[in-house]
């Protein structure tokens, strides 16, 4: 399927303007330049009510339904930027969004980015704040048996890796995982690296920067750098994965859901088409944005 037409203009741009490579960047420079792009994700929801909040050291922002009470059900999400950038300020429409159609309190977690802190950091802040909203379910009116790991890039490597170090310590595990075009294999050997990894703005020189200043002294094939190829999927909860057509990431994120379905993890994928890896947060101008952020609303309310 062709790009959907606004997409296509942004991804001609780049194009026109000789595929200016984030290796050329500051890391400055490619988190403002994140930031600046926030404008795509359309008006900004105000339906939610917003607040930010501290647990055990972890920087957590909350976003809740208007007027809510009681205890509801719980997105805890990890952002995208390739380790290196993202949070709320890139985030914040995106996770308004996603509460006010699911119903669901979402609570943004702030992750230490490379290349000040390097790996293990963000994974371990990663999982101190899922068990600290988890053991703060009461305070928070969070419904324990109802809680998403969820993540869009990075963050849904980061999301993915949590659950499995919270299988591992045996206290609790979310009720499901919902990957958005997941970074999973920091090889890069895979088809759609090849075919989508210099035209459509998310390159792979953004995407293996990011892995190098994160994961500097890792080897591409460690457990926590490329979870695609970890053998110990069994036992999670179910699993959503959404990929997209032009994403250098689609293979991996599609070869992940064959590798949980083979360890018997319920596990489903959609492919949006016409449309780039970062597209989540292109509300503004992308149907496929809208349509995806609708699903995700349902799936996580269940």
């Amino acid at each position: 399927m062709s790009l959907e037409p606004a997409i296509s203009g942004l991804v001609d741009e780049f194009i026109d303007s000789g595929r200016p490579s984030s290796r050329q960047q500051t890391f400055a420079e490619r988190r403002a330049g994140y930031i600046a792009s926030t404008v795509l994700a359309g008006d900004t929801e105000t339906r939610v009510d917003v607040k930010d909040i501290c647990l055990d050291g972890c920087t957590l922002r909350m976003f809740s339904p208007l007027n809510a009470t009681g205890s509801l059900p719980a997105v805890i999400y990890y952002h995208g930027g390739c380790f290196v950038s993202g949070g709320f300020e890139t985030h914040d429409n995106q996770l308004r969004q996603l509460c006010y159609h699911s119903g669901c309190r979402v609570i943004a977690v702030q992750y230490r980015v490379a290349p000040e802190h390097t790996y293990p950091a963000a994974h371990d802040d990663a999982e101190r704040a899922a068990d600290a909203i988890w053991q703060a379910a009461e305070q928070l009116e969070v419904d324990r048996e109802r809680i998403t790991l969820a993540g869009d890039s990075a963050g849904g490597h980061i999301a993915l890796v949590t659950a499995l170090r919270l299988k591992s310590a045996g206290n609790w595990l979310p009720a499901r995982l919902v990957l958005i075009y997941p970074m999973l294999d920091a090889t890069a050997e895979s088809v759609s690296y090849q075919e989508n990894g210099y035209d459509y703005i998310i390159t792979r020189d953004t995407l293996l920067s990011g892995y190098e200043a994160y994961m500097p002294a890792l080897d591409a094939m460690d457990d926590e750098a490329s979870p695609l190829f970890r053998e110990d999927f069994a036992g999670l909860p179910p699993v959503h994965i959404i990929t997209a057509e032009y994403d250098p990431l689609r293979n991996e994120g599609e070869v992940l859901h064959e590798c949980l379905m083979d360890q018997g993890v319920e596990s489903t994928c959609q492919r949006y088409l016409g449309v780039i890896h970062g597209f989540f947060q292109l509300g503004g101008i992308s149907q496929a944005a809208r349509n995806a952020m609708r699903d995700v609303a349902w799936r996580v309310g269940q």
